[in-house]
């Protein structure tokens, strides 16, 4: 299933910000080398968040983006209880929900399909 046509913006363009989602989402994934790509990509994310503004782009762009802070919170809060034990599950489960995230949204992104 296509978007609609007339939510893809021009031909180069388009192939611009499929590029640009494409390479967010593996901004995203390099979190296992280091730190620092998701950051990168977020600040992708905001700084380029007017141009996908009305296409099936903005979809992918704002789930990357509450992957980027959710994964952050509860990593964070992961971190704070590992004291207790309880944090290793936390970080393991935002392991496990930050992959599936990238996943989805990445296989959704081939498909041409906007994120829910």
């Amino acid at each position: 299933m296509n978007p609609d046509p007339q939510l893809l913006p021009p031909p180069t363009e388009e192939r611009n910000l499929r590029l640009l989602t494409h390479l967010v989402y593996a901004l995203q994934a390099l979190v296992f080398v280091t730190l620092v790509t998701p950051l990168a990509g977020v600040v992708v994310n905001y700084v380029k968040r007017e141009d996908v503004a009305g296409t099936f782009y903005e979809s992918h762009f704002r789930w990357q983006i509450r992957t980027f802070w959710w994964s952050l919170l509860w990593s964070a809060l992961g971190v704070v209880t590992l004291i207790i034990l309880i944090g290793k599950l936390i970080l393991l489960a935002v392991t496990v929900w930050y992959i599936y995230r990238i996943v989805k949204g990445w296989l959704r992104l081939v498909e041409n399909k906007p994120m829910y």
